[in-house]
């Protein structure tokens, strides 16, 4: 496919890496409903293996952890390929996204990891990838990851 969005990608060098269904969870990577596409929590994975294995504040420091949330956010944009048929260019807006860290319990910069993920948004689609959004810290993730991150699209 050749689109802005495929052009975007090229000239920024970014690849998306390939889909892989959830790994421990019975459930889908991703719900398509009308024009709204639902992105299951998608963690740090590179090949289908978890990545970013602790906590921030511990193990990670917020650059690293900023590195995961965008390792994240691409892992969603690979399910957001399968459920467009792989088409990213029909994502007309990024509209919501939930960002939660497994951080120490004194690590408070929680938005900024979170950050990770949602510039990388705003870097692919402009203002389209503006969004709405959540950010926590929470005691402890599946696999203990580092950070999760799920998002409503609106698509064509």
């Amino acid at each position: 496919m050749t689109g802005p969005i495929d052009r975007r990608l090229a000239e920024l060098g970014i690849e998306i890496p390939e889909a892989h269904p959830p790994i421990a969870a019975k459930i889908e990577g991703w719900a398509l409903h009308n024009d709204l596409l639902f992105i299951s929590g998608a963690v740090p994975k590179l090949n289908g293996e978890p990545h970013y294995i602790g906590k921030v504040g511990r193990e990670f420091d917020l650059a690293q952890a900023q590195a995961a949330a965008r390792l994240s956010a691409l892992c969603m944009l690979a399910q957001a390929r399968l459920a467009l048929d792989g088409d990213l260019n029909r994502i007309r807006r990024i509209l919501k996204l939930n960002g939660f860290v497994n951080a120490t319990p004194d690590f408070t910069e929680i938005p900024q990891v979170v950050n990770g993920a949602s510039e990388l948004f705003i870097e692919i689609f402009g203002d389209a990838g503006r969004h709405a959004r959540t950010a926590v810290g929470v005691a402890v993730m599946p696999f203990d990851v580092a950070i999760e991150v799920e998002g409503i699209f609106v698509v064509d």
